[in-house]
């Protein structure tokens, strides 16, 4: 088992990431929490297929099990759905001294970690992620939240979890275009930081993408996690280095926000937003041509498609001036100097924006 450690003090927790080890949940819960009672967060998809495995594990450690269950997707991360939750915590006279166990993608955990986070003012929360996304970005480093219908993430708090528990062999129950836009954070990891493990993308792609080999795989999501580790250790709270991880985010959440959540998962929609950056950045001349092209020609192997000929340019610009990144009026931007080095700038014209969301319009 392979343990990487988020060091932030008093709130560092563990990653802890071995294929096949979802039935030993119990035995790790126990060695990081004293208490006796669990609630699972899980959606209705991946309740059927590991709901019953956690739930063993734990009560085989005497632990009492409170299973509760949200619908699945984007658009149910609110907070209607936060207060149901409340609801049912309430009802089963759940205590500070409880703990709340994210079982699922990103949706669910960026969900249960608000829940966690502001459930009697706090109570401890641990991952376990099960989708490529999550295991290699969402659960990693304490953001947690819900969407407003105006943005994505607008309300949430930073709020660590006691450990993050990833066994990649659950991956196999994804569905390919689930595991292609968990590979966009992949992909972007090697982009923003690291421009040999990007290459190792590059040359074990199929493997990696196809789950084919298992042990490349687990090396896509410790290195990811690595690199998130280390910006999270130096910028917990995204106040300067952690903007980096926002690398066609906030291009990419303006078109989440401008399909109502409904047309691209998350790291579809990513994908485009970092295609769309890539050209920003080529186009202000910091990014050579040859190095764009590598981005863009991984990228495109992921086969999604763009849908937003309906957008247009005022919508757009509207919805990324509500992003979060946005200071004093101003539009923040992740962009490439080379493949492994990003810069934020805040001074691109409206235009020159623009002309990155029509790129990948036209491509």
């Amino acid at each position: 088992m392979e343990i990487l450690n988020v060091d932030l003090k008093e709130r560092s927790y563990p990653i802890y990431i071995e294929s096949g080890s979802l039935n030993r949940i119990g035995e790790y819960l126990e060695k990081n929490y004293n208490g006796k009672r669990a609630a699972v967060i899980t959606d209705s998809i991946v309740k059927n297929y590991y709901s019953a495995v956690v739930e063993k594990s734990l009560s085989d450690k005497s632990f009492e099990v409170e299973l509760i269950e949200m619908p699945p997707g984007e658009k149910f991360k609110t907070l209607s759905v936060v207060e149901s939750i409340y609801d049912k915590l309430i009802e089963k006279n759940f205590s500070r001294d409880s703990v709340i166990i994210s079982l699922g993608g990103g949706v669910v955990g960026d969900l249960a970690g608000f829940v966690a986070a502001t459930f009697l003012r706090g109570v401890k929360f641990a991952q376990i992620p099960t989708t490529l996304i999550a295991q290699a970005d969402s659960s990693v480093g304490g953001k947690v939240g819900v969407n407003h219908r105006l943005g994505k993430n607008l309300i949430g708090a930073f709020y660590q979890p006691i450990f993050v528990f990833i066994d990649p062999e659950v991956l196999n129950t994804l569905p390919p275009r689930e595991v292609d836009a968990g590979m966009s954070e992949v992909i972007k990891y090697g982009l923003i930081k690291d421009e040999s493990f990007f290459g190792f993308i590059e040359e074990n792609f199929e493997d990696i993408r196809s789950l084919n080999n298992m042990q490349k795989m687990e090396h896509a999501i410790l290195r990811s996690c690595e690199i998130k580790a280390e910006v999270v250790k130096i910028d917990e709270k995204e106040s300067g280095l952690r903007r980096i991880l926002n690398f066609g985010h906030t291009i990419g959440h303006a078109i989440e926000n401008l399909t109502n959540y409904e047309l691209y998962l998350h790291g579809e929609a990513i994908t485009l937003g970092m295609i769309a950056a890539g050209e920003i950045s080529r186009k202000i001349k910091i990014l050579q041509s040859e190095k764009f092209s590598r981005l863009e020609n991984l990228l495109k192997k992921l086969n999604i498609k763009s849908n937003l000929k309906n957008s247009n340019e005022e919508n757009l610009i509207n919805a990324i001036l509500r992003d979060k990144k946005v200071k004093n009026g101003k539009i923040n931007l992740v962009l490439l100097e080379d493949i492994g080095k990003t810069v934020i700038r805040n001074d691109i014209p409206n235009n020159v924006i623009i002309e990155g969301f029509n790129y990948i319009l036209k491509n």
